[in-house]
């Protein structure tokens, strides 16, 4: 391995941070940075809902891949509608409206939008943004989980950080949501996941595709996630499958990558895998997670919502981040011996988060 790639890989040190190998603890979903210039941090729930509708819902301190600025909490709310409408909308909250609590999630931005946890087991997500109001309880059915530590450290000295916490890797959602002032009642699935750091996104990581999702009695997190060129595009894997609430597969060492069908997309200009493919192979066992693209949900450039000055700023500098969101069909298959023995597909969201610049990629 050259010294560039061991600049950049997800951390096995359980002592250096304080956890337990085998045992995610309530506080680790509780505010892990202290607010400073240079660090971010955020809480995110996606729901894939009954009546046909899609949610996510995001509060976070600082811009993504903002590295020097002050404290500047946003609140994001997506929705999809049954009917394909979108409404996407991301609010600024004072910094003085915002809090979050160390020992647990329980975090506020401004009046009435809220994230509240219990025990790792129990979530309440109340937020308004534009048109869009939410109150959703997600109840664990997965039990929280992370890559290791979930630490990603970058540098020669490994003081660059970038981590992440699936807390419910799949729940019961139940609860409302209320657009342009008629309130929807419903249930559903639902994810959570909780990300912070201490270096802007853009100085480490060039690009990555994250998805989750259910099918049958299977629940699967994925991301591929390469490096910036300065740590040679170092691939950190992540991957986690679960049958029946208990994980089955979780070693990224016996995961391969494949991106299929790859186009360029008009408005971004970043190439775009139609079909993402994570194959794990362990002894007899061998399970292919598919995420196949149907439409797109968000295609924006990483600038849409910086004020212009800040915009401007950025595109003199080079910097032409995109973010991409995906909705179509989740397939995972398990073969035994070679032989299929189960398969299952059903609707998923995933993402194409880019912070570098487009470079050729090969299958």
């Amino acid at each position: 391995m050259s010294d560039q790639l061991k600049l950049a890989a997800l951390s096995d040190d359980y002592t250096r941070f304080g956890l337990e190998r085998d045992a995610v603890r309530e506080w680790e979903d509780g505010a892990r940075t202290d607010d400073s210039a240079g660090s971010y941090e955020w809480w995110y729930f996606d729901a894939h809902l009954s009546d046909g509708a899609k949610i996510v819902v995001v509060f976070m301190n600082k811009d993504l891949g903002a590295a020097s600025s002050p404290l500047s909490p946003q609140l994001r709310v997506n929705l999809e509608l049954p009917d394909g409408t979108m409404s996407n909308n991301t609010i600024a909250i004072p910094a003085a409206q915002w809090s979050a609590a160390s020992e647990r999630a329980d975090i506020r931005m401004g009046p009435g939008n809220r994230f509240q946890g219990e025990n790792l087991r129990e979530y309440r997500i109340q937020a308004t943004a534009g048109p869009v109001q939410v109150d959703f309880t997600l109840t664990s059915e997965v039990p929280a989980w992370r890559p290791a530590t979930g630490h990603m450290l970058f540098g020669a000295t490994r003081d660059l950080e970038f981590n992440w916490l699936p807390s419910v890797p799949q729940g019961a959602v139940r609860g409302s949501y209320t657009i342009d002032g008629e309130r929807h009642e419903t249930a559903g699935v639902g994810y959570h996941d909780h990300n912070w750091g201490n270096v802007g996104l853009q100085k480490i990581v060039n690009d990555w595709y994250w998805g989750r999702g259910q099918a049958g009695p299977y629940t699967v997190i994925a991301s591929f996630i390469t490096s910036a060129e300065k740590y040679g595009f170092a691939e950190i894997p992540i991957f986690m499958l679960a049958r029946d609430g208990r994980i089955v597969a979780d070693d990224p060492e016996k995961m391969t990558f494949e991106r299929d069908e790859i186009y360029t997309d008009a408005k971004t200009g970043k190439p775009v895998a139609g079909i993402v493919r994570y194959t794990y192979a362990d002894d007899v066992d061998t399970y292919v997670v598919t995420f196949d693209r149907k439409r797109d949900l968000v295609r924006n450039p990483l600038t849409k919502d910086l004020p212009w000055l800040k915009r401007a700023a950025a595109r003199l500098a080079g910097f032409d981040g995109a973010y991409l969101r995906f909705a179509g069909v989740l397939t995972i298959e398990h073969h035994q011996g070679g032989r299929l023995v189960e398969k299952f597909a059903e609707d998923a969201i995933w993402e194409l988060m880019y912070f570098g610049h487009a470079r050729a990629v090969s299958n």
